[in-house]
């Protein structure tokens, strides 16, 4: 009876350890994502598929908390919301159909392309930040002409098939989008970011995904948790030290994601 009562008890400290560790992961990796605008899938989306999650459940589980994320983002930052409306409904209506259509061939398209691509992107962008100073840092009002208006709307329908196909670095690619379309600050950019994407976009693509398997429910629960939480504070710290931090912090995660993605494609090349 003793023996049994110890393997019980030790069977629930682990449990226990578990979920708080999962937790931990959601809640540090969405602070980090809060702040540079994108990049919780780095560490979130490998911690669901290493517990034994297949792919498309776990990318799945990893969106519907991350809408947890765009909403505890959004709450500490909808102030600077205020004045971008019509480039949000842009965002909404050619990205939606984009994250919609790339969950539909995710089955199709292999992993390693996507990884692959999205990999050099986010290093290239991660450079691109170290080249410039003074990038993001200062926010301005362009004025786009057609073919400029074209050319965003066309790229934000590319990066939401990316969204609804793969997680990691969608967020930072359309964060800075919207810094080099439109000469936003960091703060500014991210906080489009995370109402769009963060919220609508990976509502949209968690749905579709759930066609393909279904979603443990207890997960779901932790990492939405941890994602609010997470995102909320992540927020918070950007508006206490400003573009300077996030920059930096973007710079990190982009750099990090790139080259995470980048490993990921050659392990299954291999």
């Amino acid at each position: 009876m003793l023996l049994f009562l110890i393997s019980l008890l030790n069977s629930i400290i682990n449990y226990l350890l578990e979920y708080l560790l999962i937790f931990l992961i959601s809640f540090l990796s969405n602070t980090f994502s809060a702040i540079s605008g994108g990049g919780a899938g780095l560490i979130q989306l490998p911690a669901l598929i290493l517990s034994g999650i297949p792919y498309y459940q776990a990318l799945a589980t990893h969106k519907f908390a991350t809408v947890a994320l765009g909403i505890g983002g959004s709450i500490r930052n909808y102030k600077s919301l205020k004045k971008d409306f019509n480039i949000l409904w842009q965002i909404l209506i050619f990205g939606i159909p984009g994250v919609v259509f790339g969950a539909s061939i995710i089955e199709i398209i292999s992993e390693k392309y996507l990884y692959l691509t999205l990999g050099i992107f986010s290093v290239l962008l991660a450079l691109y930040s170290l080249h410039k100073p003074d990038f993001g840092l200062l926010s301005q009002d362009k004025k786009l002409n057609f073919y400029l208006q074209l050319r965003f709307v066309a790229l934000v329908f590319l990066i939401g098939i990316l969204n609804g196909s793969i997680s990691s670095g969608t967020g930072l690619l359309m964060t800075i989008l919207l810094i080099k379309t439109f000469g936003m600050d960091f703060l500014r950019a991210v906080s489009l970011t995370f109402f769009s994407v963060g919220i609508f976009w990976n509502a949209v693509g968690a749905i579709s995904l759930t066609k393909i398997g279904s979603i443990p429910t207890s997960l779901m629960i932790l990492l939405t948790l941890g994602s609010f939480i997470g995102g909320f504070f992540g927020a918070h710290l950007s508006n206490l030290k400003g573009n300077k931090l996030i920059k930096n912090t973007f710079t990190v995660v982009c750099l990090s994601v790139g080259i995470s993605l980048l490993i990921n494609s050659i392990k299954i090349f291999n």
